[in-house]
């Protein structure tokens, strides 16, 4: 094995444990959103808790999490769209 093959090596391994960081930073980051989304969703729709929610309460958190799941999607697809280009880049 050559010097030119350990660096080439070398190189490569890099680069892996770049995009690997870069992917758990991207995580974090998306879970960090969505806590703060879901503090948001709790102060918004829940004034005190109770034994039950009453139908507005419900219809709150309902719209909240349609969001949430809407939200959701629009990351997945961004985060898709982002790992095929740089795919395709390579």
């Amino acid at each position: 094995m050559s010097t030119e093959d350990i660096m080439e090596g070398s190189k490569i391994a890099e680069t892996e444990l770049q995009e690997f960081f870069m992917a758990e930073k991207q995580k974090a980051q998306i879970q960090a959103q969505i806590h703060e989304f879901n503090d948001i969703c709790w102060e918004k729709c829940i004034d005190k808790p109770g034994v039950k929610l009453d139908s507005r309460t419900e219809t709150c958190l309902t719209n909240c999490v349609d969001r949430f799941i809407d939200v959701s999607l629009l990351i997945t697809n961004r985060f898709a769209q982002i790992l095929q280009k740089s795919v395709g880049n390579m």
